[in-house]
């Protein structure tokens, strides 16, 4: 109990799972958007072009779960045996119980009927490899949860080279996006493992941001003295290479004359670069937020951050939903190109809001709790609800 009063309170945490959240959804969002202006205009062509600026909320989800997994576990007694029931057992229930709601509501949408034999057959290969309705980031996690014992014991084992951790860590970094972007496109894959195979998956490639966040969190006010001190060259880094990202997506498309999906992969050198100078800018934002809360901020924006931070797995996991409801509203409207893009807003505030909508629901409506990572094990008691504090 004495170590819980002692740990601090990161409002700066909650901002920024507000914004890597918001960037997923505004980049699913963007997506259906763009699968709908299917006759190459002008409007098509400004979404393809700026989409690559949306990547780094990938990689900043992946920081996250570095940076909280460490500020929680890293000073505890290491009762691995607990932590892993505890994670796989919090992620593990939500990651089943979405894929097969999701499934569900996808199938009824695509035939009308389901197929029992074949709706489970397609779910047990949705589990087995996280490829269907954006979990692959559950996946991800779940081999992160079986290698986090090592990444502490590493971390305490060195104490004076935690920074060439991280700087070798991010030397791999790279040299892993160099051969993702300009060597595996020209090797034939098909014989490998499916793990090596579907890279996407693997938690080797996510490596630097997880060990990154770890790094922060041990290192917590060195960095944050860092970042206030060089905040400014932060700031226009991650500005620059934003509008850089432009200039990427037409020299991969017209230079390099990459496949759809070489262009708009996460995983190239220059969006390495990219995501760590963003990843530092939204920390910063985040921290112009914990100072903004002591001067006046508005209840309801306060409020309204807090509760998108809240349940902010809960709408990663559901996003699916109000995506496929955009999706359907979308193909009912004949309209022009500048005018559906002008809609983009609405879109997106209708995805954010329905996700919002039901990861609430399930935050507060026992025991759908469950479903989103927060379960209410006993409605009436105080203790249990603990859980409910981010970064307690």
């Amino acid at each position: 109990m004495a170590e819980r009063k002692k740990r601090r309170y990161l409002h700066e945490v909650d901002l920024m799972r507000v914004i890597f959240i918001g960037g997923v959804l505004l980049n699913h969002t963007t997506t259906a958007f763009e699968g709908r202006l299917v006759d190459t205009t002008n409007s098509q062509l400004l979404l393809e072009a700026t989409h690559l600026a949306l990547h780094f909320t990938r990689m900043g989800f992946m920081f996250m779960t570095g940076l909280v997994l460490v500020l929680n576990y890293y000073n505890r007694d290491h009762q691995w045996l607990r932590f892993w029931k505890k994670r796989y057992i919090s992620s593990g229930v939500p990651y089943i119980a979405w894929n097969a709601i999701i499934m569900i509501v996808a199938t009824l949408i695509a035939s009308g009927g389901i197929n029992w034999p074949q709706y489970w057959a397609h779910l047990g290969n949705a589990l087995q490899y996280g490829n269907e309705y954006y979990m692959y980031y559950i996946m991800v996690t779940f081999q992160l949860y079986l290698l986090f014992p090592a990444i502490v014991y590493m971390y305490k084992k060195l104490p004076k080279h935690h920074l060439a951790i991280v700087g070798i860590s991010g030397g791999v970094q790279l040299l892993l996006m160099i051969a993702i972007k300009y060597w595996l496109p020209h090797v034939d894959t098909s014989n490998w493992l499916w793990w090596f195979r579907s890279y996407g998956n693997n938690v080797f490639v996510y490596q630097f941001y997880f060990l990154a966040g770890g790094f922060v969190a041990i290192h917590y006010d060195d960095v944050i003295a860092f970042i206030e001190k060089n905040h400014r060259f932060i700031n226009w880094m991650a500005g620059l290479l934003a509008i850089g990202t432009v200039f990427l997506f037409f020299g991969d498309r017209d230079v390099l004359k990459l496949s759809p999906a070489g262009i708009f992969s996460v995983h190239q050198p220059y969006i390495f670069i990219y995501d760590c100078f963003m990843i530092l800018f939204v920390l910063w934002f985040g921290l112009q937020y914990a100072k903004a809360r002591q001067h006046g901020l508005p209840n309801w924006l306060d409020n309204l951050i807090q509760a998108f931070s809240k349940v902010s797995f809960g709408i990663y996991l559901c996003q699916s939903l109000p995506i496929f409801a955009l999706d359907g509203i979308l193909s009912q409207i004949n309209l022009p190109a500048w005018v559906l893009l002008l809609l983009l807003p609405v879109g997106y505030l209708f995805v954010a809001g329905g996700a919002l909508l039901i990861s609430w629901f399930c935050f507060k409506v026992p025991p759908f709790g469950i479903l989103i990572g927060r379960p209410q094990w006993h409605p009436f008691s105080k203790g249990a609800r603990s859980h409910v504090k981010n970064n307690a």
